[in-house]
């Protein structure tokens, strides 16, 4: 608040859990250590009051799909619905290369997820609901495995359907989004509704399954789409101005308002893969501010997002100095 910031995003959903009192989803484990064990307290509930006293608006962080990580060692928990639909060999439940997802395909699934965005919003006075770009699980050298969900998809076949593996998928993806903002809607049309999709089109196309450019060109879908822009202005691959740009342009929907997400984690440190340009966020103090301005001039820019709070807040001790002098350069520009 005392940058002019004016919103937290809290991730409140990370692994099929929940950091509120739930009757859908366990407690995480992230509360106390063991999946399903109540810490006596609500941390939602506490953030929703605290974040409203400070004249901050709070959106709910959703990961949709995502149950555990491959090697986690925290089990999941007995009364988590998960565990249920993996012991009858349910297929909304997928495990690919030891990820374990729900899978997108899944009525059950998804029926699932809305119901918890509506139990949030419905008892939580949140601002939004926000999820990220985990849509289909990806192997960890970023191949495109076809056959993890191949007998969800012949049942949809061998029911008349005629769309492609790979557009069945998308239309899966693109059916819980519709599903979500309309429960939002209906809930509480005050609520907004957020994505934050990689910033590649491409890679979310061909590998997340979400079709970016309808998303943000059709209404129906979200409120606003937050792509995670974390790359310099001198990134190779994709540099800041250009990448911001082409999201700006892809945008052909007025209900549809575009964040621009920004990579405060990489402050004062080499950026492996930006090429010629990974020196770019040790070399300069301003990367933030300067990011910003550049976003003010997109026609449908309305707002960014800093990932992550601890990186301004409590940066490591080797970046910062450097962190407190981009903090005070951005809370120049935003005071």
């Amino acid at each position: 608040a005392a940058y002019g910031l004016n919103t937290v995003f809290v991730h409140v959903r990370p692994f099929a859990d929940a950091l509120y009192k739930s009757q859908y989803y366990p407690w995480s484990y992230l509360c106390t250590g063991t999946e399903g064990t109540d810490p006596g307290f609500d941390p939602l509930a506490m953030m929703v009051e605290e974040a409203h006293a400070r004249n901050l608006r709070i959106e709910a962080w959703l990961n949709p799909y995502r149950i555990r990580n491959a090697n986690s060692k925290y089990a999941i928990c007995e009364t988590n619905a998960a565990v249920k639909w993996l012991s009858a060999g349910d297929s909304a439940v997928i495990v690919h290369n030891g990820v374990t997802s729900y899978n997108p395909a899944s009525k059950k699934a998804q029926d699932l997820i809305v119901n918890g965005v509506r139990e949030i919003v419905r008892g939580y006075g949140v601002d939004g609901i926000h999820i990220d770009d985990y849509f289909y699980p990806s192997t960890s050298t970023g191949a495109v495995d076809m056959s993890f969900d191949a007998a969800s998809y012949r049942a949809y076949v061998n029911g008349g359907g005629t769309l492609s593996q790979a557009d069945w998928r998308r239309r899966n993806v693109e059916t819980l989004l519709k599903a979500i903002y309309a429960a939002i809607q209906e809930e509480d049309p005050n609520v907004l509704f957020g994505i934050s999709p990689q910033s590649s089109v491409g890679n979310n196309y061909d590998a997340m399954f979400l079709d970016v450019a309808k998303i943000v060109s059709t209404p129906g879908y979200c409120d606003y789409v937050c792509p995670q822009i974390y790359f310099g202005y001198q990134n190779q691959a994709q540099p800041y101005q250009e990448t911001l740009e082409s999201w700006n342009n892809m945008i052909n929907c007025e209900e549809v308002d575009l964040y621009v997400g920004l990579a405060a984690y990489k402050l004062g440190a080499s950026d492996q893969w930006a090429g010629t340009g990974k020196n770019e966020w040790i070399h300069n103090n301003d990367l933030l501010a300067r990011m910003v301005q550049t976003a003010r001039n997109q026609n449908s820019y309305k707002g960014f997002a800093l990932y992550r709070y601890d990186s301004l807040f409590a940066p490591e001790q080797g970046v910062k100095a450097h962190v407190g002098t981009e903090s005070q350069n951005l809370k120049n520009l935003l005071r």
